[in-house]
């Protein structure tokens, strides 16, 4: 069976193209994609058959050998130095809510600090 790496998959329209290891682009569908795998990211390793379809080279029977590690994933925190950041955040947060309760919002420099540790730790949570 041929192998290649994914050149690009869009999740949204359930197609994407491979790149073979002898540089032949092949068409992929998500309806080839294996049992439970609904996307996938540029550079995975890949084992696939190929048909000639009306429009080219279709790809079937896909298998993945490699999937490309999430550069997010291997960045964010330890999840004890994030528990940590965690707990400092609710006390940063509850002050702010004591203020909102006196009907007073922080000041706009103090505002946009907490938004941004607040996007920070979104982002590690959902990496």
């Amino acid at each position: 069976m041929p192998t290649g790496k994914v050149k690009w998959y869009e999740p949204s329209k359930g197609f994407g193209f491979l790149v073979t290891d002898e540089g032949e682009e092949v068409y992929i569908n998500a309806s080839a994609l294996p049992a439970g795998v609904t996307e996938l990211r540029a550079g995975t390793r890949m084992e696939f058959g190929i048909a000639e379809g009306r429009k080219g080279a279709q790809a079937l029977s896909v298998r993945i050998l490699e999937a490309v590690p999430s550069v997010a994933r291997a960045k964010r925190k330890t999840a004890e130095d994030t528990a940590i950041l965690i707990e400092d955040l609710i006390k940063v947060l509850d002050s702010v809510s004591n203020g909102l309760r006196k009907g007073r919002y922080p000041e706009k420099s103090h505002g946009a600090k907490v938004a941004s540790v607040l996007r920070a730790v979104a982002d590690d949570l959902d990496a």
